[in-house]
């Protein structure tokens, strides 16, 4: 499975950038996520969304500001950032797995498919 991501860019703090994910196959019956990983450290889950039921998660640092979805007629998954901080500042990647429960949706070690990133940069 091939992940491509895109929508990356620059943009100033409090507005917003929408990141795109089409995975190479329909993987659309499993978990499906976004993480992002700045200079220096490690990489964190932002957010996941189970596609079978809808279900989604977020880190505490995103909750309320970013929303995670899946776009079925166009194969894509999608993450909209509003209220962008510069802590925001990060290379962002999407992964997916193959279908079936996992007890951390946001621990990116569960994940088997990754893209290969897009940067995103706030400026304050």
């Amino acid at each position: 499975v091939h992940v491509v991501e895109s929508g990356g860019g620059s943009v100033q703090a409090r507005g917003s950038l929408t990141l795109s994910c089409t995975p190479s196959e329909n993987t659309y019956s499993g978990y499906m996520a976004w993480f992002r990983q700045s200079p220096g450290k490690g990489r964190e889950g932002v957010a996941a969304i189970y596609t079978a039921n809808g279900a989604t998660f977020y880190d505490d640092s995103v909750t309320g500001r970013f929303t995670i979805s899946v776009d079925r007629m166009n194969d894509t998954l999608r993450l909209q950032m509003n209220t962008l901080k510069p802590e925001d500042t990060a290379m962002y990647y999407c992964a997916t797995r193959p279908p079936g429960a996992i007890p951390f949706p946001l621990l990116a070690s569960l994940y088997e498919y990754w893209g290969q990133g897009t940067q995103v940069t706030v400026s304050s």
